[in-house]
């Protein structure tokens, strides 16, 4: 059998799997743990594809990697949670082994097309997604594009800034989205009112994270609840200037944050209301939540193969 190969890289766990070539179905994934005693995460990755690929013959492999990257060129420019993932030249490594074409992708970037092209955004010609977790990833589409830039480094909206004297963000600067929307940020908020004195059923330890959050502001918890309500007004008030920028068709939100629900969806949704410059901008606009779950980078890392390998298969929009 003739099959590609697709892989999403974590700080975590890697995952690859198997697609049959002729009608694109899985036929084999594994998963790992990324960092392993004795092997390097690039060796990882290697046996695992061997592992998964079997008899069969790789036709091309494609990889949805971590941090900042250069599709083009195929080099991890760094990624912050794996070691020894600075200006790595990771195609060129599995092209040593392999022999085959080799495609890589942003995690974020994959899983703006993995919803594309399987997800929530068929039949969607112009796509912003938005994975609000631990941090805030984006990715767009654009006519049926995928959005790179330059260097293959555009779209990172969770570092456009909402305000210059904000909250500190974990790149190092002030008042970015992701200080204010993301896990993170809606955590760090949390623990500021709890260290000035806010009366909260949360309690200022190690283990606070925004799931418990959630959990408080689902019971009523009058802190948890302010924490997702301005969490959700600065991501509607960011959400507003992306759509000034790109005027997608779709907004789909990932990510565990988005499992707050309505807490933050409706002040997100206000601020976006009283944020927008007019009302043909959310003529037609759906938001959304994304539907792959954890297959999204494995879909994605498909999404560019068929795309760029296969190139006469299209979107499911037929444009």
């Amino acid at each position: 059998m003739e099959i590609y190969i697709v892989s999403d890289i974590g700080g975590t766990q890697m995952r690859v799997a198997a697609h049959n070539t002729e009608d694109l179905s899985r036929v084999n994934v594994k998963k790992i743990p990324t960092l392993g005693e004795g092997q390097t995460p690039t060796e990882r990755l290697i046996q695992l594809i061997r592992e998964v690929s079997g008899e069969n013959r790789i036709r091309a492999i494609a990889v949805a990697a971590p941090g900042y990257l250069d599709p083009e060129k195929g080099i991890v420019y760094l990624a912050p949670n794996i070691p020894g993932w600075r200006n790595l030249n990771l195609r060129q490594h599995l092209y040593d082994v392999f022999r085959v074409p080799v495609y890589l992708g942003n995690d974020a970037n994959m899983a703006a097309l993995g919803e594309w092209k399987f997800g929530a955004g068929i039949h969607h010609r112009n796509l912003l997604y938005l994975t609000i977790s631990t941090g805030i990833g984006s990715g767009v589409v654009l006519d049926n594009r995928l959005l790179l830039g330059e260097n293959g480094l555009a779209a990172e909206f969770g570092h456009v800034t909402i305000d210059p004297e904000g909250p500190l963000c974990g790149c190092g600067h002030r008042g970015h989205l992701e200080a204010y929307a993301s896990g993170t940020g809606i955590t760090n908020f949390v623990r500021q009112q709890l260290s000035a004195g806010v009366r909260s059923s949360l309690s200022l330890d190690n283990n606070l994270s925004s799931k418990e959050i959630n959990q408080a502001a689902q019971l009523g918890d009058s802190l948890a609840i302010q924490a997702f309500t301005r969490a959700g007004k600065y991501l509607g008030i960011a959400i507003a200037n992306f759509l000034h920028m790109l005027n997608p068709s779709i907004v789909i939100l990932g990510g565990g944050v988005t499992q707050a629900g309505d807490l933050l969806f409706t002040p997100m949704h206000q601020a976006l209301q009283e944020s927008i410059i007019s009302p043909q901008y959310l003529k037609n606009l759906k938001i959304t939540t994304a539907v792959l779950g954890d297959d999204v980078g494995l879909k994605g890392a498909l999404a560019l193969l068929i795309t760029e390998f296969c190139q006469p298969i299209q979107n499911s929009s037929g444009s």
